[in-house]
């Protein structure tokens, strides 16, 4: 396994600094509850070493076992915090989108209206997903118009569409990253490969978009955070 150089540590260390000043300002209990955890676990590790007769080496696990509980903790926390910061904004979607793990090509904002209805369009081993955002009829014509579009240079690929929102039939936007993921696998890589190849050409035959100012302010863009 590849060892990190010091640039990609010290970046490392950047996100996870912007992470925590970031959710700190929404969650202001974050200090003790991931502290908490840490020492939660410490002191159980401690307590099995004492009835065990070895509490330095049971001592020793449980700082590492309480560093990677309150990292796991932490970033569920980050992540909700994250979505609590752009939720409500123009390209809050897109935002949730890129946080996906490899193997994802994100696409904000395909198709947008002066209402700032909006559709995105994530690629993958499910196929394509389309989410859109906005008003829900305006949305919900725009993801129509999307689909058609995909299925002329893709007809057999997968299409799944989904309308963000807390209304019936719509996925809420803390859901909608688990939503993606837990779509079943239809392609092969080679085959998203060509996908995306197709859906490009696509793009450039479509032109600039009337994109609304700000689709996805720094504000809403969310920072990578240790997944649980």
């Amino acid at each position: 396994m590849a060892k990190k150089t010091p640039t990609e540590k010290t970046s490392r260390r950047g996100q996870l600094r912007a992470a925590w000043t970031m959710t700190r300002k929404v969650d202001r209990s974050l200090p003790l509850v991931v502290g908490g955890v840490f020492l939660a676990v410490l002191a159980l590790f401690v307590v099995i070493g004492v009835l065990l007769g070895n509490p330095w080496t049971f001592a020793i696990v449980g700082v590492t076992s309480g560093v990677v509980a309150a990292l796991l903790v932490f970033g569920r926390r980050a992540e909700r915090a994250a979505l609590k910061t752009v939720e409500g904004q123009v390209g809050a979607g897109a935002s949730v989108l890129t946080t996906l793990r490899k193997g994802w090509t994100v696409s904000p904002a395909v198709a947008v209206t002066r209402n700032q209805d909006l559709v995105h369009r994530a690629t993958g081993r499910p196929g394509v997903v389309l989410v859109a955002e906005g008003r829900p009829a305006g949305a919900t014509n725009l993801l129509t118009a999307e689909r058609k579009r995909v299925q002329r240079v893709a007809p057999d690929a997968p299409v799944h569409e989904i309308l963000v929102g807390d209304g019936e039939g719509q996925v809420p936007l803390r859901k909608l990253s688990r939503t993606v993921m837990k779509l079943p696998r239809a392609l092969s890589p080679s085959e998203v490969t060509e996908l995306n190849y197709r859906l490009k050409a696509l793009d450039n035959q479509r032109g600039q978009l009337p994109i609304p100012k700000g689709p996805l302010p720094k504000s809403a863009r969310m920072p990578k955070v240790p997944r649980g």
